[in-house]
């Protein structure tokens, strides 16, 4: 891949740093890629790795934090085109020109179940108990059919079965107005006609 096709990203004076390697590093140290002078700037501040076609942001244990669209990044993030990274007091766009309308169509779900977090499109989205509940069941067998049934006893076992299937439609409803950007056409959580429902990731 050519520099000039490579994932990029491009300063605050308009320079682009090209992503082609594996590893690329970013800090005051001079041994890094990415040379950032500035008192908020770590020695090895961050970091863009390649994972398959995939380019993951990772903070290298940095004193101030590295920024993702304003918000710390604290686990590894996989980078969109059009994204802003700051490190320190600069700012960079990251640009993928490999990218395609398809890799845009489908919104993006990240859940951490131990933290109780749930990021759509890197947005935190606050979910109720029993959301959270049915959105953590389908999460944990992406692209299965998982029946009303199943459902029931998944998210409301201290009903012993007593569930009605008003009750999970309701609760479908609520999910897919906090995860789809037009819940009358869900993209992530699917109605299976007379199965049940899956999860798209």
């Amino acid at each position: 891949m050519s520099s000039k096709d490579s994932p990029k990203l491009t300063d605050p004076t308009g320079r682009t740093h090209a992503l082609t390697g594996e590893v690329t590093t970013i800090g005051r140290a001079v041994e890094n890629e990415i040379v950032i002078s500035g008192k908020r700037v770590s020695r090895e501040h961050a970091r863009v790795r390649r994972e398959g076609w995939r380019l993951i942001l990772e903070d290298l244990g940095s004193t101030n934090g590295t920024f993702l669209n304003e918000q710390r990044v604290l686990e590894p993030m996989q980078l969109r085109d059009g994204d802003h990274i700051k490190v320190g007091d600069v700012a960079f766009v990251f640009h993928d020109p490999e990218v395609t309308y398809q890799d845009t169509m489908l919104p993006e779900l990240e859940m951490d179940i131990a933290a109780g977090l749930v990021r759509v499109n890197r947005q935190l989205v606050e979910l109720a108990p029993k959301e959270f509940e049915l959105l953590a069941y389908l999460f944990s067998q992406p692209g299965l059919v998982c029946s009303k049934d199943a459902i029931g006893t998944a998210v409301w076992p201290e009903y012993e079965d007593s569930v009605y299937d008003y009750q999970i439609e309701n609760l479908v409803r609520r999910l897919r107005m906090k995860l789809e950007p037009d819940p009358t056409n869900p993209q992530l959580l699917l109605t299976v006609r007379g199965r049940g429902y899956k999860l798209i990731l």
